[in-house]
């Protein structure tokens, strides 16, 4: 075995039980460190250890993930597992080295979000309830999602978590749980409650139509055709079929633009930057801001058309 596995395998257990992080966070650090420990097998030749590894081994992993097409930002991401992973070691083991701490970080592109503007978000909707009055459950189970996407701002997993008892529609909010396992309220509006209405009669009228299998979730709020919660997977093919109505089609959408034109449009709308962050479940206030600066881009466009001497 070797000596790195059980270094790693306590690192994941302090990730999930001590730092509480989500499950995607702990299975991407623990990739991260992973990789580069089999870096450092290929890198050293057979025996190392934790202690004696070097800033060059750290740049010569770096060197190999850009040369394998890795993103910048997922390359930053995997340096800041590696000195979490040291941190970890210095407090459990009392490693005084940490040589991913003096590595530099790659520099990371700042993108601005994409998000739909008003008049692509009109066709959107009006596409899919055209869709679900047309059609059945499926439908109106793509739309309830659609709604509830736009009208909460929820990331993907948050959605396809939810349980029958986190939607309250008699006081128009729903509970989510975000990263980290951190539970906040969010509000639904009128239309995402009314397709959700639309969605579940839908919903028990087929279930109960094939009777209740014992493959049937009775917890999830959206499923598939047999009954059992639909995947993340599934939410998202179910969003690209949506997106596909758009002229710009939807190759370049996700369902994180759902997330992106929500934000964007309340800080449009005058909304406080403390209670979007508050509705995002955003841990710090910088990430929250990024949409800031898309609607500023969003005012130059308009300045520049409509400015005689701009």
């Amino acid at each position: 075995m070797s000596p790195s596995v059980p270094e790693i395998s306590a690192f994941v257990a302090f990730l999930e039980k001590e730092r509480n992080d989500s499950p995607h966070t702990v299975k991407a650090y623990e990739r991260d460190v992973k990789d580069f420990a089999a870096f450092c097998g290929r890198y050293y030749g057979g025996s190392w250890s934790w202690a004696g590894v070097d800033r060059l081994a750290i740049r010569g992993w770096l060197g190999a993930l850009q040369q394998r097409g890795l993103a910048k930002r997922s390359a930053a991401r995997a340096l800041s597992a590696l000195r979490t992973f040291y941190r970890f070691l210095a407090a459990t083991q009392g490693l005084e080295v940490n040589p991913a701490k003096a590595a530099r970080t790659p520099k990371v592109e700042h993108t601005l979000p994409t998000h739909l503007d008003r008049a692509e978000i009109d066709r959107l909707f009006t596409e899919a309830e055209h869709r679900a009055q047309a059609g059945g459950f499926t439908e109106a189970r793509d739309l309830a999602m659609l709604e509830l996407f736009y009208s909460t701002g929820i990331r993907l997993a948050e959605l396809a978590g939810l349980n029958e008892q986190d939607v309250d529609l008699v006081s128009d909010q729903v509970k989510v749980r975000g990263k980290g396992k951190k539970e906040r309220i969010v509000p639904v509006g009128s239309h995402a409650g009314a397709a959700l209405r639309r969605y579940y009669r839908q919903r028990d009228a087929r279930l109960g139509a094939h009777g209740r299998s014992g493959t049937h979730d009775r917890r999830a709020v959206f499923v598939g055709r047999r009954g059992q919660r639909l995947s993340a997977r599934g939410v998202q093919l179910a969003m690209k079929r949506l997106f596909g109505t758009l002229a710009r089609g939807a190759r370049d959408l996700h369902v994180h633009t759902l997330r992106h034109s929500f934000a964007t449009h309340l800080l449009d709308a005058g909304a406080d930057l403390r209670a979007v962050q508050e509705l995002l479940g955003h841990a710090s206030l910088s990430t929250t801001q990024v949409y800031t600066h898309t609607s500023v881009e969003r005012l130059k466009k308009v300045y520049q058309q409509a400015h005689p001497r701009a």
